[in-house]
């Protein structure tokens, strides 16, 4: 694309809580380089926080829906750290699809040798941990930590949410030799610059990340591949509810 066309990228908060949304927007805005223009959006059905993996499975039909309503944004960016609905988005559409999970570690691995993951609660250990070995950078990780904070907890003013989050960086840091820390949520996406300034290490925020590899993979003119296994899915008519997703069948 030419050095002045506007790019635009939408963020899809898998879940179904505006305020987050909003807080989740206005992070991306905030990194975005002149000339990216960012919409942030979540569905209107599926579950309101995404806590493990029946939450998981419940909230990629409103991922679906969102980024079905957007055809032509030059990205998308799944703003659910354990990359709800990833590889199905990825077969969905061939603009890129960026996970702000795969984001964060990939950016942690560029500053640190080892880093650390500070999520919310112990449920969503195993999917991160999960998500780093498919990625191939579970040797980098030197832990995955729950603050036992519920992601809802992170919008309520007042919460001790903050300090935490902020306790368990500090364990990681002393007791597991991490050099860096990745947040583990996207509601945790305002917490990054102070909470590297009060440890003095970097601290990568995976919504903002996700944001500037957008727009590295844009520039580069760079689509989803539509050989193998992100093929666009087959003609077929879906059943029941899932009528409305069934691909490529016209009336």
């Amino acid at each position: 694309m030419s050095g002045d066309a506007t790019r635009r990228i939408l963020v899809v908060n898998p879940n179904t809580t505006e305020s987050m949304t909003q807080k989740i927007g206005a992070a991306a805005r905030a990194v975005a380089a002149t000339g990216t223009e960012v919409a942030a959006v979540n569905p209107d059905f599926g579950p309101p926080s995404i806590e493990g993996y029946f939450d998981e499975a419940l909230s990629v039909p409103g991922l679906i829906a969102e980024m079905a309503k957007a055809p032509d944004v030059d990205a998308y960016i799944i703003a659910c750290f354990d990359d709800t609905g990833l590889e199905a988005a990825r077969s969905f559409v061939e603009a890129p699809v960026v996970g702000i999970g795969e984001a964060a570690f990939h950016l942690a691995s560029l500053v640190a040798g080892r880093f650390s993951v500070i999520t919310t609660l112990a449920r969503s250990v195993a999917p991160i941990e999960h998500n780093l070995v498919r990625y191939g950078l579970a040797s980098r990780c030197a832990k995955v930590r729950a603050s036992e904070v519920a992601v809802l907890d992170l919008e309520v003013p007042g919460s001790d949410a903050c300090r935490r989050i902020s306790d368990q960086v500090g364990a990681t840091i002393r007791e597991d030799a991490a050099e860096a820390i990745v947040l583990g949520c996207a509601g945790m996406t305002d917490l990054a610059f102070s909470l590297s300034r009060e440890h003095g290490v970097p601290v990568i925020d995976g919504v903002a990340a996700a944001v500037k590899l957008c727009e590295s993979l844009i520039a580069l003119g760079l689509k989803t591949s539509k050989s193998g296994g992100y093929a666009r899915p087959r003609s077929k008519r879906f059943a029941g509810i899932f009528s409305i997703f069934s691909p490529n069948i016209t009336d």
